[in-house]
């Protein structure tokens, strides 16, 4: 099977802004790996042999340096040389994420997205302006229950699970309604208040099924509404 092509421009961030300066590279470092891994990983190719002579050529630079570059980042662990004939060298060209000087950033970045999700659960969406705004953007200006557009002023937020039965003021069970369904459904549970728009026929059969789905979503946390939850950054509306 073929290998999957990476994103070149997620692979070129990765390289130029973590491990470039992370492993010093020089110029010539730089610019030969980047010429490798562009005739190799960015074409699908595992491996890839190529001559001394045509990457001297390729690149405008001489042997020597091109030399002197190959042995650098195979010492770096940025490629591995696996073999090396008349026919020229034949390496595997890793990109940023398979070395090891790359993990740390990695764990930082991975702690940091565990670290904003934590942050995110905490969030009291319910008293601030700013914070309710964001519940509406996420619905795009759709009513959650009866899926019909509403202006700014027939909307408001509804506690999926009420105040009265201990419903919180988290994303998680929070949506935008219009006056009439916050009304109507009032203390009863969302999943009753959607079986009977169902019944008065306002919503189809689709509908309603993707209506339970997600409120499934929504208790589980996949519908997180679009803030930076960063603890010292205000939630700002899209």
């Amino acid at each position: 099977m073929k290998p999957k092509i990476p994103n070149a421009l997620i692979v070129w961030k990765q390289f130029e802004d973590v491990l470039a300066p992370r492993l010093g590279l020089s110029t010539a470092d730089r610019a030969v790996y980047s010429h490798l891994l562009r005739h190799s990983r960015l074409e699908g190719k595992l491996r890839f042999r190529f001559s001394m002579r045509w990457m001297a050529i390729g690149m405008g630079v001489s042997r020597e340096t091109g030399r002197d570059a190959v042995r650098r980042l195979a010492n770096l662990g940025a490629l591995r040389l696996i073999e090396r004939s008349k026919e020229g060298h034949l390496v595997e060209v890793h990109l940023p994420s398979e070395i090891r000087a790359f993990r740390p950033y990695l764990r930082k970045t991975g702690n940091l997205a565990r670290q904003a999700a934590a942050n995110l659960e905490k969030l009291d969406f319910f008293k601030s302006a700013s914070r309710r705004q964001v519940i509406h953007a996420r619905e795009r200006g759709l009513c959650f229950y009866c899926l019909r557009r509403t202006s700014a002023r027939e909307r408001c937020l509804d506690h999926v699970v009420p105040r009265a039965k201990n419903g919180r003021n988290c994303y998680r069970n929070l949506v935008l309604a219009c006056m009439e369904c916050n009304t109507l459904k009032g203390e009863r549970s969302a999943a009753d208040h959607l079986s009977q728009l169902y019944r008065e026929g306002r919503l189809t059969d689709a509908q309603l099924t993707g209506r339970f789905r997600a409120l499934d979503d929504l208790a589980a946390g996949k519908l997180r509404p679009p803030v930076d939850n960063s603890p010292s950054t205000p939630v700002q509306t899209t």
